[in-house]
């Protein structure tokens, strides 16, 4: 699902850069997966680091860009842009979409196996989920501020017309960037799957092109064929993503060290779970009617 996203948003933002080229949505995509097809090569977690730190660098500079455009406009800026009122089936769609980009449990296992020192694990990923959630809301509060009730969807529709054709190159830079990980990871868990049934193909040079080839395929087949994305990557993320974000680890947790828990870390564990399952089912709702309208059904 990561994958496709990247390809979904790599031709929108092509196709917002440059829309006098008279060249369909679809068609940017399969030019941005062209460009990713050197993927099926890549055989270590080395070369996706060094790729996911030019990625970190590009997204630095799109959220220095965006954010010393909003401080130019501070003179703007006023708290009673701010009110409670909400559509809140948009809001729960939007909630499961938050819930999917903090979904990075598929990277993990190969992640933590391939670092120097897996004993640093556990504090890389608290400190990176912490500062991306830091790093989130900053964001999205400072360009609230400086928008207000006309902040469009995609934030850089909201910039001047040069700096929005630079942010999103800027953006498409860092998808085809992000692209790598998820990719690497998932053949990497299909490699698993296959050394169970046949080690000695394991690894074997043609097994891995196949693979790597064929999963790159789905992901232009899934771009090209899946409509409304986003409310899908909403409903994936009321599933799958809460699943595996809320449900799954408070379940585990209490699972594996029940005996061991304090009354006040049981209680948040369950308080966690019980969460977890009401946005997953309330979103579920919400983006399941939002594609039923949307085909018509409702």
């Amino acid at each position: 699902m990561t994958c496709i996203l990247y390809l979904v948003v790599s031709g929108n933002l092509l196709s917002h850069s440059f829309p006098y080229v008279p060249v369909t949505e679809k068609t940017w995509s399969v030019i941005a997966f062209v460009t990713l097809l050197p993927c099926i090569f890549i055989r270590t977690l080395k070369i996706v680091s060094k790729l996911s730190q030019l990625c970190s660098l590009v997204h630095f500079v799109i959220i220095f860009v965006v954010i010393t455009y909003c401080l130019t406009q501070m003179h703007q800026w006023s708290w009673t842009k701010f009110r409670l009122s909400l559509e809140f089936e948009d809001f729960l769609v939007s909630v499961g979409v938050i819930i999917f980009s903090y979904t990075s449990q598929i990277f993990l296992p190969t992640l933590e196996g391939n670092m120097n020192n897996p004993g640093e694990f556990r504090c890389m990923l608290n400190w990176t989920h912490f500062f991306a959630c830091i790093l989130k809301t900053t964001f999205a509060l400072i360009a609230f501020l400086t928008w207000g009730e006309k902040t469009k969807e995609v934030i850089t529709d909201n910039l001047p017309s040069f700096l929005e054709t630079l942010v999103n190159l800027c953006l498409l830079t860092k998808a085809l960037l992000s692209y790598p990980l998820p990719f690497f990871a998932a053949t990497e868990i299909v490699y698993s799957c296959i050394s169970k049934d046949n080690h000695s193909n394991y690894r074997s040079p043609l097994l891995a092109l196949t693979v790597r080839s064929s999963f790159l395929l789905l992901t232009l087949l899934m771009t090209m064929f899946t409509p409304h994305f986003a409310l899908l990557m909403g409903l994936s993320g009321s599933v799958t993503g809460a699943a595996m974000t809320f449900l799954l680890p408070s379940l585990f947790h209490l699972k594996l060290k029940w005996k061991k828990l304090s009354f006040l870390e049981k209680c948040a564990d369950i308080s966690v779970f019980i969460l977890g399952f009401l946005c997953s089912l309330a979103g579920i709702v919400c983006s399941v009617k939002g594609l039923l309208k949307i085909f018509g059904g409702v």
